[in-house]
């Protein structure tokens, strides 16, 4: 992922609250709303805790506990608590090709500036980097539960130190595309919410409405991928190297990969998210067509 070093970087559409103090493990102070994630899980003592998601062990394994309750209305108190941090340093793209923080900065602008010209009156969602827990309009969450997207408040939180467990937890190779993926992912959500999508997400099994969405949102990241050296951020097209990564990525966060390490079988009644085939398929969908319209997976066989 080779960024164009004159590139300016918009660093006001990412913030970092960091690691000092918490903002607390209660329930947070919006309407209440689904956080959004790719299904990701970490493996601690035979225990699955969710990664990228918020979908619990128990959906994950075989119980069955109360959904979280979905809105669009809420407020980030996230700020109140904790110290935000502008990312002023990240200017060019040099800056993006030197620091991990910045090359989100970069990824993340080149997104927002694709989807804009995509989406009429679209609304920009910030991306907010945090360490522990933090408070959102969808409640209260931490590092767990891995990058989300929260609709109630329209943004990413992303605790970085997700993409080293999903290399150490899952043997993803990892890499920088691996970070243009899972956020590219996000901001999938991001769309279907502009777009009034969300509340389609819903339910368990191999062909919910919840891997419908989250198989969609991995198109959508394959599209903007596929468009990406437009935006002006890149100085070319990402490289075949580039797309392995995002590939594997994908297939190792697949629901029928992730039940296998944690289980040793696969329970596709379980599914919220979609194979490793799947996601592998509809990243590739996206990358391959570039076209958003290509990303229908409500309609028809996935």
């Amino acid at each position: 992922m080779d960024f164009d070093d004159r590139a300016r970087l918009d660093a006001s559409q990412v913030e970092d609250i960091g690691s000092s103090g918490s903002s607390g493990s209660g329930g947070g102070s919006g309407g209440g709303g689904l956080l959004l994630g790719g299904g990701a899980a970490g493996v601690v003592l035979l225990v699955v805790a969710l990664l990228f998601g918020i979908i619990s062990p128990a959906d994950l394994l075989g119980d069955d506990p109360a959904p979280p309750a979905k809105g669009k209305q809420g407020s980030n108190s996230q700020g109140s608590k904790k110290q935000v941090t502008d990312l002023t340093e990240c200017k060019t793209g040099a800056d993006a090709g030197k620091s991990q923080k910045c090359r989100i900065v970069g990824i993340v602008n080149s997104l927002q500036k694709y989807w804009e010209h995509q989406i009429d009156g679209y609304e920009l969602a910030k991306t907010t980097l945090f360490t522990g827990k933090v408070k959102t309009g969808c409640g209260a969450a931490d590092s767990s539960d891995g990058p989300f997207y929260c609709p109630p408040d329209q943004r990413v939180y992303l605790d970085i130190s997700f993409f080293e467990e999903l290399r150490a937890d899952f043997g993803a190779q990892g890499g920088p595309f691996t970070e243009a993926y899972v956020i590219g992912h996000e901001y999938g959500h991001h769309v279907q919410n502009l777009l009034g999508d969300i509340d389609k997400g819903t339910g368990k099994g191999a062909t919910s409405g919840s891997v419908r969405l989250e198989l969609q949102a991995d198109c959508y990241a394959g599209v903007w991928a596929s468009n990406a050296v437009e935006t002006g951020f890149f100085a070319k097209p990402f490289t075949d190297k580039d797309i392995r990564q995002a590939l594997d990525a994908a297939a190792a966060i697949g629901d029928d990969h992730i039940q296998e390490m944690a289980r040793g079988r696969v329970s596709p009644e379980k599914f919220t998210h979609g194979t490793a085939a799947q996601r592998v398929k509809w990243f590739k969908r996206g990358y391959g067509t570039g076209e958003p319209d290509r990303c229908d997976t409500f309609s028809g066989s996935i």
